[in-house]
């Protein structure tokens, strides 16, 4: 194995590790864990090492380790860390929270994305704490109409069970179905509809993703509807084919689309790297004499091409080809072109 395998599982195992823990610890010695829920428990485990093993092979790719640490080291800078955390607050909420550089590719295509988003995060929020034993209710001895929550093992709030916080609360993770599924047919309404969307998808890449989390909101319905209006008819059945989508997902999730979803964040350290050029100084072309790229680009693009083993050093003042402005390339390009054309006349 390469030390790069090496690292990314040593990693892995790691936090894998670290979770069962914490789901050791947050459920008072599995006090508080759900021996029904197991299988959750060890997908969740599973995708934990996966996710976390190809993020760590991710950061060790030579533009994305070079990335990653120059945008921490530029978000640090004691000079611009003030502005930066008010920019991060600024961008998470715009960038992530409504999904903002998404509504500028179109309504329909940020509709889908922001409804499946706070869905999945409002059915992560509620599943995995439950699952791993971090929350439960008990109902107060003196008052059995009231329900306290326990974090962690921590007493917290009480509320009544048959209130309107109640109700939103024990149903939360229908409305997160509801979402979810709303998300997945705008999303499929636009890949049917959209030719070109429908010349670049692929079946494993844009439609199994979907297709999966219609099927656990779906399931998660049918369980609802089971044991509130139909008496439990067919639970047992729906709770396995519940469980079957989920862990399915759950197995899943290292290896598909959605691992973009742990990607996306690392996307600010680029903005802020970005940001931070604009106000530093700039690369001037070695032929134009024009600014064209920010220099502390050029420099790390320089010294990741050495690292992938491309060499694109040019005799003379100019050093290297990076130097030179994507104009004055074309320029190049055309002229010797032009001088091997002339030469074979």
């Amino acid at each position: 194995m390469t030390k790069e395998i090496i690292k990314a599982s040593f990693t892995a195992g790691i936090v894998t590790i670290l979770l069962a823990l914490l789901i050791l610890l947050g459920s008072r010695n599995l006090e508080h864990f759900d021996a029904a829920l197991v299988g959750y428990t060890f997908a969740t485990l599973f995708a934990t090492f996966g996710i976390t093993y190809r993020y760590a092979m991710w950061l060790q790719r030579p533009p994305t380790a070079l990335y990653w640490k120059r945008g921490w080291q530029i978000f640090l800078r004691p000079k611009y860390l003030t502005r930066n955390l008010r920019t991060w607050v600024s961008r998470v909420t715009s960038e992530f929270a409504l999904n903002r550089f998404i509504y500028r590719r179109g309504q329909a295509r940020w509709a889908a994305h922001f409804l499946l988003m706070w869905g999945c995060i409002i059915a992560i929020g509620i599943t995995f704490p439950l699952v791993f034993g971090w929350l439960h209710f008990e109902t107060l001895p003196e008052d059995l109409n009231w329900y306290r929550a326990f974090v962690f093992g921590f007493p917290t709030f009480a509320f009544p069970i048959h209130s309107l916080f109640g109700f939103m609360v024990f149903h939360g993770l229908v409305w997160s179905s509801f979402l979810v599924i709303a998300g997945v047919m705008i999303a499929m309404r636009r890949r049917m509809l959209d030719h070109g969307a429908a010349a670049v998808q692929q079946f494993a890449e844009d439609f199994m993703p979907l297709i999966l989390l219609f099927a656990i909101s779906a399931t998660g319905l049918m369980l609802t509807a089971s044991y509130t209006w139909m008496r439990g008819y067919a639970y047992d059945f729906l709770a396995i084919l519940h469980a079957i989508t989920v862990i399915f997902t759950l197995l899943w999730l290292p290896f598909g689309k959605f691992f973009h979803i742990f990607q996306r964040p690392a996307q600010l350290g680029v903005s802020f790297y970005k940001d931070i050029g604009a106000r530093t100084a700039q690369a001037q072309c070695r032929r134009c004499g024009q600014a064209y790229a920010s220099q502390i680009h050029i420099q790390d693009l320089i010294e990741v091409e050495k690292k992938l083993g491309f060499r694109y050093e040019v005799e003379g003042s100019t050093e290297h080809y990076q130097w030179i402005c994507p104009q004055c390339r074309r320029a190049m390009l055309a002229l010797a072109q032009g001088r091997l054309w002339k030469a074979q006349g």
